[in-house]
């Protein structure tokens, strides 16, 4: 047996505890390695997910699409100032009060991706425009040109002529034409325009084809006896032929391009052709949405016949008529609303409900009557939207809309509920509603939404041309509700080009 001294009998107990020291001592060691790594690796996690959100803010994301240097120019909030202060506005936002015709209204400045105060002259949105032959705009009312090769009048000298009466409230088409040939003569010296004519189409925001569709629709839809097929549809042919082999109209698809088509049967079988083009309607009754939709298109005023009412002193006293409507009662589709209300309404005093044509100086008599009028009814006809309301707009009495499937011009910037009374057709036709609500609406109320009426009206306004520095005018709200769209557009055609070559076409 091997003896064991004393000192290795008490140095295995000695080693077993310093290995056992030295095991712990490294096992912290790891323990703290391990977790210095750890918290490495989570604060790295921590910074790129940091950096992607950042890269992804929704605001860079709305910088790439929208480049267009129109596009930076602010949307305009159109408010009364007589808002109540807990009103929902939007952010970011700056306020300017403007006096309005003695009136101040607010302006909210808003811009993409933008929180400081901006020029109230912002940068014209850029338009190319098509030149077209005659036959398909001023060729419409007669007018020729006086050589070969012309294809425009010079509107300094020579402003070719509109018929007006009924094809008056569908001409936008012939106001925003006008407005664009202005844009390029030295008279026009407005700092507050929309819109510019542009003659190089890399430089345009949209793209303009100037075909009078709804006076062509108006004037030449009917087929004659010599003829196949009517002058209207041989022309909405000749403009999808001549449109979609342009190099433009390839180049994006069409969905730059802005066309009119304010009329609802104008257009009728083009539109199916060049719908992804911006159309500007007067409603989407008969309209797809495939086709056309608030989204993508613009709605825009109708001309309004009844004449401006200047110097307006009447008030709610002088008004004797409670509510007022003249015209067709017997209609089509939704138009079924304006005769069962008029089997409600027809012997309640203080209201005028008849029937009424442009025959016999109807339209003068129904301004006479609107502006003897409180509330001017607007009923749903053959589609959503009829001339009626910009002629009560006109006549600055308050319109009440009845009419579920309406779109207005300009909602995006306009509350129309400042000015107007909406009623549900199905509230509307529930016995004693209708009249138990305008009767509700005392002097004081009245007299604010009438102020606010004045106030607006121009922006209905069509003329030519404008008003020097005044840039609110309907023409000029139309231009600004397309430049609206123009960040939209932009992204369309982007997407579009993803598998051309459209600098090949």
């Amino acid at each position: 047996m091997k003896d064991l001294s004393p000192i290795s009998c008490f140095s295995l107990p000695e080693m077993m505890v310093e290995r056992s020291t030295n095991t712990r001592y490294h096992g912290k060691m790891f323990i703290t390695r391990v977790s210095m790594i750890f918290l490495l690796i989570s604060i790295l996690s921590v910074l790129s997910w940091f950096l992607i959100l950042s890269s992804t803010n929704p605001n860079r994301v709305l910088d790439h699409i929208s480049v267009s240097v129109p596009t930076d120019s602010p949307i305009t909030i159109i408010r009364s100032s007589n808002n109540s202060p807990d009103a929902e506005t939007p952010h970011p936002k700056s306020r300017e009060d403007e006096s309005r015709g003695g009136a101040k209204t607010e302006e909210i400045k808003e811009t993409l991706g933008c929180n400081q105060k901006v020029s109230l002259s912002p940068t014209p949105l850029k338009v190319y425009m098509y030149d077209m032959s005659p036959e398909f705009h001023f060729g419409l009312l007669g007018w020729k040109p006086e050589r070969n090769g012309v294809v425009w009048p010079d509107v300094r000298v020579n402003v070719p002529h509109h018929p007006g009466g009924l094809n008056l409230q569908h001409s936008v088409e012939y106001w925003l034409t006008l407005d664009l040939l202005f844009s390029e003569l030295p008279e026009d010296s407005r700092t507050s325009r929309a819109a510019i004519r542009v003659k190089n189409y890399t430089e345009a925001d949209v793209v303009f084809v100037p075909f009078f569709s709804s006076l062509s629709y108006n004037r030449f839809s009917k087929v004659t006896q010599k003829q196949k097929k009517s002058q209207d549809r041989d022309l909405q042919d000749k403009v999808v032929k001549f449109v979609t082999s342009q190099k433009e109209w390839k180049h994006s698809g069409g969905k730059d391009h802005v066309i009119m088509a304010h009329h609802p049967n104008s257009m009728s079988t083009a539109r199916h052709k060049l719908y992804p083009a911006m159309f500007v309607v007067a409603d989407f009754g008969r309209y797809s949405p495939r086709v056309a939709n608030v989204d993508k298109d613009i709605v825009a005023p109708y001309k309004h016949l009844v004449p401006s009412y200047v110097n307006d002193t009447s008030g709610f006293d002088s008004r004797p008529v409670l509510l007022y409507f003249q015209g067709a009662i017997y209609r089509k589709a939704g138009g079924f609303v304006r005769h069962e209300l008029y089997y409600l309404l027809k012997e309640e005093k203080d209201v005028h409900f008849s029937f009424g044509s442009v025959q016999n100086h109807g339209i003068s008599k129904a301004g006479e009557g609107m502006r003897s009028s409180k509330f001017c009814l607007n009923i749903a006809g053959d589609t959503p939207s009829s001339n009626r309301l910009f002629d009560a707009i006109a006549s600055h009495c308050i319109p009440v809309i009845i009419s579920d499937d309406i779109e207005l011009p300009y909602e995006d910037v306009l509350n129309y509920n400042e000015f107007c009374i909406f009623v549900r057709a199905s509230d509307a036709l529930k016995k004693g509603f209708l009249l138990g609500l305008v009767r509700s609406i005392g002097r004081e109320e009245w007299n604010k939404m009438w102020r606010r009426l004045k106030e607006v009206e121009r922006y209905f306004d069509l003329r030519f041309p404008g008003k020097d520095d005044v840039g609110d005018y309907g023409v000029q709200m139309i231009w600004r509700a397309v430049a609206r769209k123009a960040p939209l557009v932009k992204m369309k055609v982007h997407r579009f080009q993803r598998f051309t070559r459209p600098f090949l076409i």
